[in-house]
Protein backbone atom coordinates (compact mmCIF):
# COMPACT_ATOMS: atom_id res chain seq x y z
CA UNK A 1 0.00 0.00 0.00
CA UNK A 2 1.41 3.28 -1.01
CA UNK A 3 0.29 6.92 0.57
CA UNK A 4 1.30 10.33 0.82
CA UNK A 5 3.18 11.06 4.06
CA UNK A 6 2.72 13.64 6.90
CA UNK A 7 5.35 15.73 5.23
CA UNK A 8 4.03 15.78 1.68
CA UNK A 9 0.13 16.85 3.06
CA UNK A 10 2.25 19.34 4.70
CA UNK A 11 3.92 21.03 1.59
CA UNK A 12 0.79 20.58 0.20
CA UNK A 13 -1.13 22.52 2.05
CA UNK A 14 1.34 25.26 2.36
CA UNK A 15 1.29 25.34 -1.84
CA UNK A 16 -2.22 26.19 -2.26
CA UNK A 17 -2.22 29.57 -0.76
CA UNK A 18 0.63 30.38 -3.69
CA UNK A 19 -1.36 30.71 -6.51
CA UNK A 20 -4.27 33.08 -5.32
CA UNK A 21 -2.04 35.04 -3.51
CA UNK A 22 -0.06 35.53 -6.77
CA UNK A 23 -3.30 36.15 -8.84
CA UNK A 24 -4.84 38.67 -6.18
CA UNK A 25 -1.73 40.58 -7.35
CA UNK A 26 -1.55 40.12 -10.89
CA UNK A 27 -4.43 38.22 -12.76
CA UNK A 28 -2.14 37.49 -15.70
CA UNK A 29 -0.70 35.06 -14.39
CA UNK A 30 -3.32 32.66 -14.54
CA UNK A 31 -1.63 30.78 -16.99
CA UNK A 32 0.82 29.71 -14.31
CA UNK A 33 -1.55 28.72 -11.13
CA UNK A 34 -1.43 25.09 -11.51
CA UNK A 35 2.27 25.05 -12.25
CA UNK A 36 3.04 24.37 -8.37
CA UNK A 37 0.77 21.54 -7.86
CA UNK A 38 1.91 19.92 -11.57
CA UNK A 39 5.03 19.78 -9.77
CA UNK A 40 4.25 18.96 -6.48
CA UNK A 41 2.30 15.69 -7.75
CA UNK A 42 5.60 15.19 -10.56
CA UNK A 43 7.54 14.67 -7.46
CA UNK A 44 4.64 12.66 -5.33
CA UNK A 45 4.61 10.06 -8.67
CA UNK A 46 8.29 10.22 -8.90
CA UNK A 47 9.28 9.41 -5.05
CA UNK A 48 6.35 6.50 -5.40
CA UNK A 49 8.30 5.01 -8.08
CA UNK A 50 11.67 5.63 -6.50
CA UNK A 51 10.39 4.13 -3.21
CA UNK A 52 9.55 0.44 -4.67
CA UNK A 53 12.12 -2.02 -4.17
CA UNK A 54 14.00 -3.12 -6.97
CA UNK A 55 14.68 -6.56 -5.61
CA UNK A 56 12.20 -8.82 -3.10
CA UNK A 57 12.37 -8.10 0.66
CA UNK A 58 13.29 -11.07 2.71
CA UNK A 59 11.74 -10.77 6.75
CA UNK A 60 12.89 -13.86 8.82
CA UNK A 61 12.43 -13.62 12.69
CA UNK A 62 14.04 -16.21 14.81
CA UNK A 63 12.19 -16.62 18.66
CA UNK A 64 12.91 -19.46 21.07
CA UNK A 65 10.44 -22.08 21.27
CA UNK A 66 9.53 -21.89 25.11
CA UNK A 67 9.40 -18.41 27.13
CA UNK A 68 8.82 -18.59 30.96
CA UNK A 69 5.83 -16.04 32.16
CA UNK A 70 7.50 -12.86 33.67
CA UNK A 71 10.85 -13.65 32.01
CA UNK A 72 11.26 -11.74 28.67
CA UNK A 73 12.44 -13.19 25.22
CA UNK A 74 13.92 -11.91 22.64
CA UNK A 75 13.14 -12.04 18.99
CA UNK A 76 15.77 -11.71 16.25
CA UNK A 77 13.86 -9.42 13.27
CA UNK A 78 15.95 -9.47 10.29
CA UNK A 79 15.05 -7.39 6.89
CA UNK A 80 17.25 -8.17 3.72
CA UNK A 81 17.00 -6.02 0.72
CA UNK A 82 15.49 -3.11 2.00
CA UNK A 83 15.72 0.74 1.82
CA UNK A 84 17.81 2.46 4.41
CA UNK A 85 14.93 4.15 5.81
CA UNK A 86 11.77 2.19 7.65
CA UNK A 87 9.83 0.80 10.33
CA UNK A 88 8.64 -2.16 11.60
CA UNK A 89 5.35 -3.25 13.50
CA UNK A 90 5.20 -7.06 14.96
CA UNK A 91 1.38 -8.61 15.34
CA UNK A 92 0.85 -10.62 18.56
CA UNK A 93 -1.63 -12.61 19.58
CA UNK A 94 -2.48 -15.68 21.52
CA UNK A 95 -4.08 -16.91 25.39
CA UNK A 96 -1.20 -14.65 26.56
CA UNK A 97 -0.61 -11.39 26.79
CA UNK A 98 2.78 -10.11 26.04
CA UNK A 99 4.52 -6.30 25.82
CA UNK A 100 6.98 -5.10 23.88
CA UNK A 101 8.94 -2.27 24.69
CA UNK A 102 8.57 -0.02 21.40
CA UNK A 103 5.74 -1.10 18.43
CA UNK A 104 6.39 0.08 15.83
CA UNK A 105 10.28 0.13 16.26
CA UNK A 106 13.17 1.13 13.77
CA UNK A 107 14.63 -1.37 11.77
CA UNK A 108 17.77 -1.49 10.45
CA UNK A 109 18.73 -4.59 8.59
CA UNK A 110 19.00 -6.52 12.02
CA UNK A 111 16.65 -5.63 15.35
CA UNK A 112 16.46 -7.38 18.49
CA UNK A 113 12.97 -7.17 20.19
CA UNK A 114 12.23 -7.66 23.96
CA UNK A 115 8.92 -9.11 24.64
CA UNK A 116 7.75 -10.43 28.19
CA UNK A 117 4.58 -12.56 27.97
CA UNK A 118 2.02 -11.58 30.83
CA UNK A 119 0.06 -15.24 31.11
CA UNK A 120 0.66 -18.95 30.19
CA UNK A 121 0.00 -20.29 27.21
CA UNK A 122 0.40 -19.84 23.24
CA UNK A 123 2.38 -16.48 22.17
CA UNK A 124 1.77 -16.42 18.49
CA UNK A 125 3.97 -13.90 16.44
CA UNK A 126 1.33 -13.13 13.20
CA UNK A 127 3.35 -10.67 10.97
CA UNK A 128 5.41 -8.55 10.82
CA UNK A 129 4.68 -4.92 9.51
CA UNK A 130 7.21 -2.54 7.27
CA UNK A 131 6.92 1.08 5.92
CA UNK A 132 9.17 2.91 4.33
CA UNK A 133 9.41 6.40 2.22
CA UNK A 134 11.25 7.54 -0.64
CA UNK A 135 13.94 9.76 -0.80
CA UNK A 136 12.00 12.69 -1.02
CA UNK A 137 10.00 11.68 1.93
CA UNK A 138 6.63 12.63 0.37
CA UNK A 139 5.34 9.13 -0.52
CA UNK A 140 5.55 5.67 2.18
CA UNK A 141 4.74 2.18 0.80
CA UNK A 142 3.54 -0.31 3.90
CA UNK A 143 3.77 -4.05 3.32
CA UNK A 144 2.65 -7.22 5.61
CA UNK A 145 5.00 -10.30 6.04
CA UNK A 146 2.88 -12.93 7.22
CA UNK A 147 5.67 -15.16 10.20
CA UNK A 148 2.93 -17.54 11.67
CA UNK A 149 5.55 -18.27 14.59
CA UNK A 150 4.30 -19.71 18.00
CA UNK A 151 5.87 -19.69 21.24
CA UNK A 152 4.89 -21.39 24.40
CA UNK A 153 4.52 -19.84 27.66
CA UNK A 154 5.38 -21.91 30.11
CA UNK A 155 5.34 -21.81 34.36
CA UNK A 156 8.42 -20.58 35.48
CA UNK A 157 10.74 -21.23 38.87
CA UNK A 158 14.04 -19.76 37.79
CA UNK A 159 13.82 -16.26 39.80
CA UNK A 160 13.83 -18.43 42.85
CA UNK A 161 17.03 -20.14 42.22
CA UNK A 162 19.19 -17.90 44.40
CA UNK A 163 21.98 -18.58 46.83
CA UNK A 164 19.50 -18.00 50.13
CA UNK A 165 17.93 -21.02 48.93
CA UNK A 166 20.95 -23.23 47.54
CA UNK A 167 23.03 -22.43 51.12
CA UNK A 168 20.53 -24.20 52.74
CA UNK A 169 18.97 -27.45 50.49
CA UNK A 170 21.76 -29.64 50.16
CA UNK A 171 21.62 -30.41 54.12
CA UNK A 172 18.05 -30.00 54.85
CA UNK A 173 16.60 -32.54 53.23
CA UNK A 174 19.15 -35.59 54.36
CA UNK A 175 20.99 -34.21 57.46
CA UNK A 176 24.96 -34.00 57.69
CA UNK A 177 24.76 -36.57 61.31
CA UNK A 178 23.44 -39.93 60.98
CA UNK A 179 22.17 -39.57 65.01
CA UNK A 180 18.92 -37.12 64.46
CA UNK A 181 17.34 -35.21 67.00
CA UNK A 182 14.09 -35.14 68.64
CA UNK A 183 11.32 -35.21 66.14
CA UNK A 184 13.80 -34.84 63.39
CA UNK A 185 13.11 -38.78 62.23
CA UNK A 186 10.14 -40.53 61.62
CA UNK A 187 11.22 -43.56 60.67
CA UNK A 188 13.33 -46.35 62.61
CA UNK A 189 16.87 -46.98 61.21
CA UNK A 190 18.95 -48.77 63.83
CA UNK A 191 20.17 -49.71 67.54
CA UNK A 192 23.16 -48.13 68.56
CA UNK A 193 24.87 -48.45 72.21
CA UNK A 194 24.19 -45.69 74.25
CA UNK A 195 27.02 -42.10 74.82
CA UNK A 196 26.83 -39.91 77.18
CA UNK A 197 25.18 -36.63 76.21
CA UNK A 198 22.37 -38.68 73.96
CA UNK A 199 18.73 -38.04 74.43
CA UNK A 200 17.53 -40.57 77.05
CA UNK A 201 14.06 -40.56 75.28
CA UNK A 202 15.73 -42.31 72.47
CA UNK A 203 16.61 -45.30 74.76
CA UNK A 204 15.09 -48.68 74.00
CA UNK A 205 14.66 -50.39 77.44
CA UNK A 206 13.23 -53.50 75.88
CA UNK A 207 16.49 -54.46 73.94
CA UNK A 208 18.75 -52.40 76.68
CA UNK A 209 17.14 -55.59 79.27
CA UNK A 210 17.74 -58.42 76.45
CA UNK A 211 21.42 -57.27 75.42
CA UNK A 212 22.04 -56.08 79.32
CA UNK A 213 23.58 -52.64 77.94
CA UNK A 214 21.92 -49.14 77.06
CA UNK A 215 21.08 -49.08 73.87
CA UNK A 216 19.30 -46.18 71.78
CA UNK A 217 17.23 -46.02 68.50
CA UNK A 218 18.45 -44.49 65.35
CA UNK A 219 16.10 -42.42 63.11
CA UNK A 220 15.90 -41.42 60.09
CA UNK A 221 13.48 -39.19 57.42
CA UNK A 222 10.85 -40.46 55.82
CA UNK A 223 11.20 -39.58 52.05
CA UNK A 224 7.93 -41.30 50.59
CA UNK A 225 4.97 -38.57 51.97
CA UNK A 226 2.62 -37.57 49.30
CA UNK A 227 2.56 -33.95 48.64
CA UNK A 228 -0.56 -32.24 46.93
CA UNK A 229 -0.37 -28.93 44.83
CA UNK A 230 -3.78 -27.71 45.37
CA UNK A 231 -4.51 -24.81 43.21
CA UNK A 232 -7.55 -22.47 43.26
CA UNK A 233 -8.47 -21.43 39.72
CA UNK A 234 -10.95 -19.05 40.77
CA UNK A 235 -11.79 -15.33 39.43
CA UNK A 236 -9.83 -14.24 42.66
CA UNK A 237 -6.33 -15.60 41.50
CA UNK A 238 -6.62 -14.08 37.41
CA UNK A 239 -5.92 -10.93 39.49
CA UNK A 240 -2.27 -10.01 38.63
CA UNK A 241 0.31 -9.27 41.03
CA UNK A 242 3.36 -7.39 40.00
CA UNK A 243 2.06 -7.96 36.25
CA UNK A 244 1.75 -11.53 36.88
CA UNK A 245 -1.50 -12.99 37.68
CA UNK A 246 -2.18 -14.79 41.50
CA UNK A 247 -2.39 -18.35 39.84
CA UNK A 248 0.70 -18.10 37.84
CA UNK A 249 3.15 -17.03 41.20
CA UNK A 250 1.33 -19.93 42.74
CA UNK A 251 2.56 -22.26 40.26
CA UNK A 252 6.08 -21.09 39.69
CA UNK A 253 6.66 -21.51 43.40
CA UNK A 254 4.83 -24.78 43.25
CA UNK A 255 6.82 -26.08 40.74
CA UNK A 256 9.88 -25.67 42.66
CA UNK A 257 8.43 -27.00 45.37
CA UNK A 258 7.89 -29.92 43.61
CA UNK A 259 11.12 -30.05 42.69
CA UNK A 260 12.76 -29.97 45.92
CA UNK A 261 10.14 -32.52 47.26
CA UNK A 262 11.03 -35.03 44.41
CA UNK A 263 14.46 -34.82 45.12
CA UNK A 264 14.00 -35.29 48.80
CA UNK A 265 11.99 -38.77 48.15
CA UNK A 266 8.50 -37.34 48.21
CA UNK A 267 5.75 -38.06 45.52
CA UNK A 268 4.25 -34.94 44.54
CA UNK A 269 0.79 -34.37 42.74
CA UNK A 270 -1.08 -31.68 41.46
CA UNK A 271 -5.46 -30.72 42.33
CA UNK A 272 -7.09 -27.88 40.79
CA UNK A 273 -10.94 -26.58 41.72
CA UNK A 274 -13.44 -23.71 41.35
CA UNK A 275 -16.50 -23.59 40.99
CA UNK A 276 -15.85 -27.61 40.76
CA UNK A 277 -12.89 -29.96 40.31
CA UNK A 278 -10.93 -29.08 36.83
CA UNK A 279 -8.08 -31.74 37.93
CA UNK A 280 -5.99 -33.95 40.01
CA UNK A 281 -2.80 -35.50 39.20
CA UNK A 282 -1.97 -38.55 40.86
CA UNK A 283 1.32 -37.90 43.44
CA UNK A 284 4.37 -39.31 41.31
CA UNK A 285 8.24 -39.71 41.92
CA UNK A 286 11.26 -38.97 40.12
CA UNK A 287 11.62 -36.69 36.49
CA UNK A 288 8.83 -37.93 34.76
CA UNK A 289 6.58 -36.78 37.98
CA UNK A 290 8.05 -33.56 37.19
CA UNK A 291 7.35 -33.23 33.33
CA UNK A 292 3.58 -34.35 34.19
CA UNK A 293 3.61 -31.44 36.88
CA UNK A 294 4.58 -28.99 34.49
CA UNK A 295 2.74 -30.16 31.75
CA UNK A 296 -0.77 -29.94 34.07
CA UNK A 297 0.04 -27.03 35.40
CA UNK A 298 0.28 -25.31 32.36
CA UNK A 299 -2.75 -26.32 31.29
CA UNK A 300 -4.37 -24.79 34.14
CA UNK A 301 -6.89 -22.26 32.45
CA UNK A 302 -8.14 -18.40 33.83
CA UNK A 303 -11.54 -19.02 34.82
CA UNK A 304 -14.32 -16.42 35.98
CA UNK A 305 -16.18 -18.82 38.37
CA UNK A 306 -16.66 -18.15 41.94
CA UNK A 307 -14.62 -20.67 44.19
CA UNK A 308 -16.46 -23.56 46.01
CA UNK A 309 -14.30 -24.63 48.98
CA UNK A 310 -16.93 -27.19 50.07
CA UNK A 311 -16.63 -29.07 47.07
CA UNK A 312 -13.19 -28.46 46.05
CA UNK A 313 -11.70 -29.33 49.28
CA UNK A 314 -14.00 -32.46 49.99
CA UNK A 315 -13.28 -33.49 46.34
CA UNK A 316 -9.92 -33.79 46.75
CA UNK A 317 -9.78 -35.13 50.73
CA UNK A 318 -12.15 -38.28 49.00
CA UNK A 319 -9.08 -39.20 46.90
CA UNK A 320 -5.97 -39.20 49.93
CA UNK A 321 -5.62 -42.26 51.54
CA UNK A 322 -2.64 -41.76 53.81
CA UNK A 323 -1.92 -38.26 55.54
CA UNK A 324 -0.55 -35.62 52.92
CA UNK A 325 1.17 -32.78 52.45
CA UNK A 326 -1.55 -30.44 50.89
CA UNK A 327 -0.28 -27.04 50.06
CA UNK A 328 -3.47 -24.73 49.10
CA UNK A 329 -3.09 -21.99 46.67
CA UNK A 330 -5.77 -19.30 47.30
CA UNK A 331 -7.04 -15.90 48.42
CA UNK A 332 -9.52 -14.37 50.09
CA UNK A 333 -11.07 -10.59 50.49
CA UNK A 334 -12.63 -10.41 54.42
CA UNK A 335 -13.63 -12.48 56.99
CA UNK A 336 -17.13 -13.05 55.51
CA UNK A 337 -15.81 -14.47 52.44
CA UNK A 338 -13.95 -17.06 54.17
CA UNK A 339 -15.68 -18.71 56.90
CA UNK A 340 -16.37 -21.72 54.31
CA UNK A 341 -12.89 -21.66 53.65
CA UNK A 342 -12.11 -21.49 56.99
CA UNK A 343 -14.72 -24.26 58.11
CA UNK A 344 -13.56 -26.84 55.31
CA UNK A 345 -10.03 -26.23 56.12
CA UNK A 346 -10.78 -27.16 59.87
CA UNK A 347 -12.02 -30.15 58.45
CA UNK A 348 -9.33 -31.20 56.48
CA UNK A 349 -6.55 -30.53 58.56
CA UNK A 350 -7.68 -33.34 61.33
CA UNK A 351 -6.45 -35.94 59.10
CA UNK A 352 -3.68 -33.76 56.82
CA UNK A 353 -1.08 -31.48 57.29
CA UNK A 354 -1.48 -27.97 55.77
CA UNK A 355 -0.09 -25.48 54.58
CA UNK A 356 -2.14 -21.89 53.23
CA UNK A 357 -0.36 -20.03 51.26
CA UNK A 358 -1.59 -16.42 49.95
CA UNK A 359 0.13 -13.69 48.49
CA UNK A 360 0.52 -10.25 49.83
CA UNK A 361 -0.46 -7.19 47.61
CA UNK A 362 1.71 -4.55 48.41
CA UNK A 363 -0.69 -2.08 46.99
CA UNK A 364 -3.31 -2.25 50.43
CA UNK A 365 -0.33 -1.45 52.56
CA UNK A 366 0.34 1.54 50.37
CA UNK A 367 -2.81 3.32 50.19
CA UNK A 368 -3.25 2.85 54.43
CA UNK A 369 0.55 4.25 54.99
CA UNK A 370 0.07 6.80 52.42
CA UNK A 371 -0.70 10.46 54.35
CA UNK A 372 -4.05 11.41 52.64
CA UNK A 373 -4.43 14.68 51.29
CA UNK A 374 -8.46 14.73 50.08
CA UNK A 375 -11.39 13.06 52.20
CA UNK A 376 -11.39 10.32 49.70
CA UNK A 377 -7.69 9.60 50.63
CA UNK A 378 -9.12 9.57 54.10
CA UNK A 379 -11.80 6.76 53.05
CA UNK A 380 -9.60 4.83 51.03
CA UNK A 381 -7.31 4.14 53.72
CA UNK A 382 -9.92 3.44 56.43
CA UNK A 383 -11.54 0.54 53.60
CA UNK A 384 -7.66 -0.69 53.06
CA UNK A 385 -6.92 -0.47 56.97
CA UNK A 386 -10.31 -2.56 57.27
CA UNK A 387 -9.24 -5.20 54.83
CA UNK A 388 -5.57 -5.83 56.42
CA UNK A 389 -7.39 -6.20 60.11
CA UNK A 390 -9.93 -8.77 58.39
CA UNK A 391 -6.99 -10.54 57.03
CA UNK A 392 -5.06 -10.77 59.31
CA UNK A 393 -7.95 -12.05 61.71
CA UNK A 394 -8.82 -15.06 59.37
CA UNK A 395 -4.86 -16.06 59.20
CA UNK A 396 -5.04 -15.92 63.25
CA UNK A 397 -7.84 -18.06 62.91
CA UNK A 398 -6.14 -20.78 60.91
CA UNK A 399 -2.62 -20.39 62.54
CA UNK A 400 -4.66 -21.02 65.98
CA UNK A 401 -6.33 -24.31 64.37
CA UNK A 402 -2.70 -26.17 63.74
CA UNK A 403 -2.45 -24.92 60.24
CA UNK A 404 1.10 -23.34 58.22
CA UNK A 405 0.04 -19.96 57.27
CA UNK A 406 2.33 -18.49 54.42
CA UNK A 407 1.35 -14.69 53.57
CA UNK A 408 4.17 -12.67 51.87
CA UNK A 409 4.58 -10.63 48.52
CA UNK A 410 4.82 -12.00 45.50
CA UNK A 411 9.08 -12.04 44.93
CA UNK A 412 9.53 -14.17 48.47
CA UNK A 413 7.20 -16.65 47.85
CA UNK A 414 8.85 -19.50 46.52
CA UNK A 415 11.36 -18.97 48.94
CA UNK A 416 9.25 -19.00 52.14
CA UNK A 417 7.09 -22.23 50.46
CA UNK A 418 10.67 -23.95 50.06
CA UNK A 419 11.80 -23.23 53.97
CA UNK A 420 8.47 -23.88 55.35
CA UNK A 421 8.85 -27.32 53.21
CA UNK A 422 12.40 -27.91 54.49
CA UNK A 423 11.17 -27.10 58.38
CA UNK A 424 8.25 -29.40 58.34
CA UNK A 425 11.04 -32.14 57.16
CA UNK A 426 12.92 -31.29 59.56
CA UNK A 427 10.76 -31.43 62.22
CA UNK A 428 8.70 -34.74 61.39
CA UNK A 429 5.30 -33.51 61.28
CA UNK A 430 4.25 -35.85 58.50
Amino acid sequence: MIRPTRRAAFLFAALLPLPWLALSLNPGLWRYAFHPAILFLICLAADAVLARPRRPIEVTVHTPGVAYIGDSIEAAVTVTRTPSLYEAALDLSGDTESQLDLNPFPIQSRELLRIVPHRRGTLRLDSLWLRWSGPLRLMQQTRRFPIAREVAVIPNIYPARGDNLALYFRDALYGTKTQRDAGEGAEFESLRDYAPGQDSRFIDWKHSARHRKMLVREFRTERNHPVILAFDTGHLMREPVDGIPRLDHGINAGLLLARAALAAGDLVGSYSFDSRMRHYLQPGRGVHAFRQLQQSSAALAYTTDESNFTLGIAELQTRLRRRTLIVLFTDFIDTITAELLVENIRRVSARHLLVFVTIRDNLLPQIFETYPASASDVARAVLAGDFLRERSIVLEKLERLGIHCIDVPANQLSTALLNRYLLIKQRGLL
